[in-house]
């Protein structure tokens, strides 16, 4: 498409042309009655916002995001815990376990009983594998909008009782849990899908995965993160001249597909401001990316700008930069982050 504009422009444009305009006033204003619990200890390194990757790509997504009062997970698709006690031979693409991954965030102050609502992308196996036992442990409720509900349980195998689970949601108009401002929006992949944006005494994160392309309400909540976890799902070499056949090279370009490392880092590039703080790069493919090839990517697009970039661990000559930027483990619990 001539411009290759946000919305509508294929995958595949080279050089890449970003152009479009939004208005920032057509937001609702509307809140959805608040969702309030009970206080929890909090034990975490931290007085505000704090993050935590359980894992991130085809094989598994689940994340963390708390405050003092607790937090929420960003999907469930991590493994159910195992039937038995026997131990397993861990493989590199072996996925955190339910079990691994509340160990992880007990090391770091969050029990189960802190996490207070799960959030749900969309209805793909490996955003929403283990909702059903996650929601258990946790005892809490799912978040997602009708549609999202609707496919999984049209087209995934899942209990029907997890609508006794559900808080419908619906895009744009933001609701509450706890000391959190949560507000869906509209995201292009396949199936039915949303990011969030997350606020906090002023603080946004905002979560955009497994789009095609950016369309203009993705943009818009993007485009106002201090801290964006975005897809960077391929590199465009890699998948032409990689192994997976036609139809999934196909399906992957397309504007429901994924998300190019050009695109991303030409996005976050064109739209940095000096409150983005962190850029977290999520949903790597295994077969056609690599942390090296989209870190590398992302730093060139702002470095392009005259930004300093910082690798995220917080050592002392990384801490006075514009932007920090991580790339998210796929199999394993990314470092603890003290945000705000």
């Amino acid at each position: 498409m001539p411009g290759h504009k946000y919305k509508g422009y294929p995958n595949t444009g080279r050089p890449l042309k970003i152009s479009f305009d939004v208005d920032g006033n057509d937001t609702p204003d509307a809140l959805t009655p608040a969702v309030e619990t009970s206080v929890p200890r909090y034990t975490g390194v931290g007085k505000g916002l704090c993050f935590m990757s359980l894992c991130s790509g085809s094989s598994g997504n689940c994340a963390y995001l708390g405050t003092p009062r607790g937090g929420i997970l960003i999907d469930a698709g991590i493994k159910p815990p195992p039937k038995s006690n026997r131990k397993r031979k861990k493989s590199e693409e072996d996925v955190l376990n339910l079990n691994e991954a509340f160990a992880a965030l007990e090391r770091n102050g969050v029990g189960a009983d802190m996490v207070k609502g799960i959030l749900l992308t969309h209805a793909h196996q490996d955003h929403m594998r283990c909702l059903y036992p996650a929601i258990s442990r946790c005892k809490c409720s799912v978040f997602c909008t009708m549609g999202v509900m609707s496919q999984m349980l049209q087209r995934c195998r899942i209990p029907s009782r997890i609508q006794d689970h559900h808080v419908p949601i619906f895009k744009e108009i933001p609701f509450r849990i706890m000391d959190m401002e949560i507000t869906a929006f509209e995201t292009i992949h396949d199936v039915k899908s949303v990011g969030f944006s997350i606020e906090y005494e002023g603080e946004k994160f905002v979560v955009a995965t497994d789009m095609g392309i950016i369309g203009e309400r993705a943009a818009y909540y993007m485009s106002r993160a201090n801290y964006l976890m975005i897809e960077c799902n391929y590199d465009h070499e890699m998948l032409i001249n990689g192994k997976y056949i036609p139809m999934l090279k196909d399906r992957v370009i397309s504007e429901k597909g994924h998300l190019d490392n050009v695109v991303a880092a030409q996005f976050v590039a064109e739209h940095y401001h000096e409150d983005l703080n962190h850029v977290f790069l999520c949903h790597l493919s295994k077969d056609n990316n690599t942390e090296e090839i989209a870190l590398a990517t992302m730093r060139q697009a702002l470095e392009a700008r005259g930004l300093t970039v910082g690798d995220g661990s917080n050592a002392a000559d990384q801490r006075n930069r514009n932007v920090q930027i991580y790339a998210l483990p796929r199999y394993t619990a990314s470092d603890w982050f003290v945000l705000a």
